[in-house]
């Protein structure tokens, strides 16, 4: 599918949310329209394969018939329903039972069905608990069908369900199921519903250009980026994941076999459910992700855990766009954490740097980390300032590129990316100022391709230019006091014209003796009208 046709499903998508949702919020209606396009991929994906595998057993139906061909397979081979899913478990990982398919679910709605509430907690609790060879409990536990916001009662809110569910079917009927087509309609809907619900709800997502900067830098060599993009990333992480639009932008750049294992975190249980149905939709299958409900403050995941250097997890890439300056609570267990405890504690006002020594740990020795954070992580003092130091002294940090401001929907401020690395070649720190290089908007900016071009191609030949870019010294740096403000390092500042004073005498030499000469013409005029002459 073309990407006008994309953008176009897209938009379809968002009038259809935005006719419906009425006065419900904007992050309440964005559960139900994501969950529903989840299942219409998980359905129009599962049908293809059972239609595979079945071949010319799979029932022809007639288009007035009602009832999926499925539904007419399993009725006339009961005794082999069992080994069947057993197969498709194999096959695609996953099964749905007839009458939870979306086709059965959107004639239910079509025809205002009753049971259309009953038979959608049935299905939402189907995949949760048994669709999967791996469970993926609590999927849709933030889907509230019994919620008033959908109806003071069992008919109104069946009623609302039926109304969204065909404006969907018909919406979407004529598009194609690829799992790209529906997952970039799916993030489509995820940047709408960010951008329309605030600073709050603009948290769990990174704009796609950001994105595609991060994911384009860690997946190039990290010892030489001018040798290209790697064959191949073991793993990436995301310790703060949101929706999951990062990993899957690094995905996309490495291609569907370029990543052996997609990790992520996420605190906020609806993102984090968010994430899940992302990665599925996109092809992702579930032995091929692990994404983890937690906080990565607190090191939650048993995963990451290990203390033992020889067993602990390493990351081939890890990517993240965590809260910015968000407060936390060190304590003194924390400052004896295998992951703080050689470079201290950042301060409780702000945990930027604890975010970023969090990844840090779990990155490889051939790996890259990009992150992005507040700029005041670059200069701050106190505890903030030890750790920029010691990590700026083990040669650590590699690249700081700043960017615009109002790139994101959860800020209006200019952040910075931070590219970290245990491997650092060279032993200058590269400083990037893209804060001047964007497409202005009317509420966000921009970035065009050119602009990212720019900055991975400058990051990638290690590039200096006027007012963009400049490689500097360590020891430059520590004249400095270790203060990375871009500013100090990449002037922004036009040089001020040179002025040509003897153009400018001669073009003033010109304007008198043109004003003496048409004063002299327009005189003539008046002297002949009799009307006093100009002096």
């Amino acid at each position: 599918m073309s990407e006008e046709k994309q953008k176009e499903l897209g938009k379809i998508l968002w009038a259809i949310a935005d006719e419906l949702r009425g006065a419900m919020n904007a992050d309440d209606f964005r559960d139900y329209m994501l969950s529903f396009l989840f299942l219409r991929y998980l359905s129009d994906n599962y049908e293809e394969a059972v239609k595979k595998e079945l071949g010319s057993d799979y029932p022809r139906v007639d288009e007035s018939e009602k009832r999926t061909p499925l539904e007419v397979w399993y009725e006339q081979n009961e005794q082999d329903i069992e080994f069947f899913e057993d197969l498709m478990r194999k096959k695609v990982h996953y099964v749905i039972k007839p009458n939870f398919l979306w086709n059965s679910i959107a004639e239910l709605a079509r025809t205002q069905s009753s049971e259309l509430h009953k038979t959608l907690e049935e299905a939402f609790k189907y995949i949760e608990n048994e669709s999967f060879s791996t469970a993926f409990d609590g999927l849709f536990s933030e889907i509230n069908l019994n919620s008033e916001k959908l109806g003071k009662n069992y008919t109104q809110r069946n009623e609302k369900l039926c109304k969204i569910i065909t404006k969907i079917a018909e919406g979407i009927a004529e598009f194609s199921n690829d799992s790209d087509v529906l997952g970039d309609a799916y993030e489509y809907l995820i940047g709408q519903f960010a951008a329309g619900g605030g600073k709050k709800a603009g948290e769990f997502y990174t704009p796609q250009k950001v994105s595609t900067i991060l994911s384009r830098i860690v997946s190039l060599d990290s010892q030489d980026p001018t040798m290209g993009k790697k064959r191949k990333l073991n793993s990436v992480f995301d310790f703060a994941c949101g929706s999951g639009s990062l990993l899957l932008n690094v995905r996309k750049q490495m291609g569907k076999d370029g990543i052996g294992k997609i990790y992520g975190q996420e605190k906020n249980i609806t993102t984090y459910n968010l994430a899940r149905m992302n990665m599925l939709l996109h092809g992702v299958k579930d032995n091929e992700f692990e994404i983890f409900h937690g906080d990565s403050l607190k090191n939650e995941w048993e995963l990451l855990a290990e203390e033992n250097p020889a067993k602990k997890m390493h990351f081939d890439a890890i990517v993240a766009n965590p809260p910015f300056s968000l407060r936390w609570e060190p304590n003194d267990e924390l400052s004896k954490d295998f992951r703080f405890k050689n470079y201290g504690l950042a301060p409780k006002s702000a945990a930027d740097f604890a975010f970023l020594l969090h990844g840090f740990h779990f990155l490889d020795k051939e790996g890259t980390m990009a992150i992005i954070l507040p700029h005041g992580v670059l200069f701050r003092g106190g505890a903030e300032a030890k750790i920029r130091k010691k990590l700026l002294q083990d040669g650590h940090i590699d690249t700081i590129i700043g960017l615009p401001p109002k790139l994101f929907f959860s800020t209006g401020i200019p952040v910075c990316i931070l590219v970290l690395k245990k491997c650092k070649k060279s032993d200058d720190v590269l400083f990037i100022n893209a804060s001047e290089h964007f497409e202005k908007g009317k509420r966000q900016n921009h970035l065009t391709d050119d602009n990212i071009d720019k900055i991975v191609n400058t990051y990638q030949y290690r590039k200096e230019e006027e007012r963009y870019s400049h490689k500097v010294s360590l020891e430059e740096i520590e004249k400095n006091e270790f203060n990375l403000n871009i500013s100090r390092y990449v002037s922004t500042e036009k040089p001020e014209p040179i002025i040509d004073l003897e153009e400018v005498y001669k073009n003033l030499k010109t304007i008198d003796e043109d004003i003496k000469k048409f004063t002299n013409e327009h005189n003539s005029y008046l002297k002949e009208l009799g009307i006093e002459l100009l002096r």
